[in-house]
């Protein structure tokens, strides 16, 4: 079985609390905050471990908030690598109004990388990742990283039997789209960020896979995942696209469906299966992930019985 390496460049503290309405120009007296490690490539070595698997998690952490990342991450049994950069770690807050029952999200964008600390993590990942091993670079990049990082990771690693799973946004994937001489071994994102790529609308599954086929054809991946919502997910490789239809489930929270999905699609990955039955494994693992409250993450048990109500269907 191959070694999963998940990767994090900008990992965030989450804080969550509640007020019994949020108002302007007012002291908000809030509950006591729930605090939560967060960010891409954590929540996905979460879940991992939650499905029964294990993982190599390296994390840029700092200040006083990447030491309460790590308590938390020891006391659900995992251990970070600490990317070595130095900087803070950023914060997120929710805060829930419990008068109208809607959620504020504050995201912080994380302190500026100088070149000398993207070059230092480039050369740890490098270091940390074995011959034939899956690595999951998720998550934002921090301010200064330049916008193909990954792809340079993934040129470095490629020749060593490394498979790279990309799932991040903005700048990143819209590097990540371009034709590439080293293909990534998957690329995933949502329906938003697809049709910001296609810069159309799209309507449904079918149209979503005329993209993900695109991003194999022009050679930026060799399989595209690209999430759906309720209705599954979309594979694309050189084998054709298929939507992995989701089950359906009561909702309760769609936080951390994504990164479940990743990690069960790499688990089965490293597992030996191919790219079509981990896209199924993951959105077994995803449906399961919306039934629990946001902090859960996937259930492993439920996630194993759903994998049999997940239908495959060629498009």
């Amino acid at each position: 079985m191959s070694t999963i390496v998940t990767v994090t460049l900008n990992p965030a503290l989450d804080i969550s609390t509640a007020v019994d309405a949020v108002v302007p120009d007012e002291k908000l007296r809030c509950d006591p905050p729930a605090l939560d490690p967060g960010g891409g490539g954590v929540n996905v070595s979460r879940a991992i471990a939650r499905l029964g698997g294990r993982s190599r998690m390296l994390v840029a952490l700092g200040g006083g908030a990447g030491a309460e990342m790590r308590a938390l991450l020891r006391a659900e049994g995992l251990e970070p690598e600490d990317l070595g950069v130095g900087l803070p770690t950023r914060q997120s807050i929710a805060v829930t109004d419990r008068a109208s029952g809607q959620q504020y999200r504050f995201v912080l964008p994380g302190p500026a990388w100088q070149t000398a600390d993207w070059g230092q993590a480039e050369a740890k990942i490098a270091a940390a990742a074995g011959d034939g091993d899956i690595l999951v670079a998720s998550g934002s990049q921090p301010p200064g990283v330049p916008a193909d990082f990954w792809l340079r990771v993934n040129a470095a690693l490629a020749p060593r039997g490394v498979r790279t799973i990309l799932d991040t946004s903005g700048p990143a994937l819209r590097a990540a789209e371009a034709a590439s001489a080293t293909p990534l071994a998957v690329l995933r994102m949502d329906r938003a960020e697809a049709r910001a790529l296609a810069g159309r609308p799209l309507d449904g599954p079918a149209q979503i896979a005329e993209v993900a086929r695109a991003l194999v054809a022009r050679g930026a991946a060799q399989t595209a995942a690209v999430a759906c919502g309720a209705e599954g997910n979309v594979i694309a490789d050189a084998g054709g696209s298929h939507l992995c239809r989701a089950p359906k489930v009561a909702v309760v929270s769609k936080v951390g469906a994504g990164d479940s999905f990743v990690a069960a699609f790499a688990l089965a990955l490293a597992q030996g299966e191919s790219a079509l039955e981990a896209g199924a494994r993951g959105t077994a693992a995803a449906a399961s992930a919306v039934t629990t409250p946001a902090t859960q993450l996937c259930d492993p048990a439920l996630a194993a019985a759903l994998r049999a109500q997940v239908e495959i269907v060629p498009l």
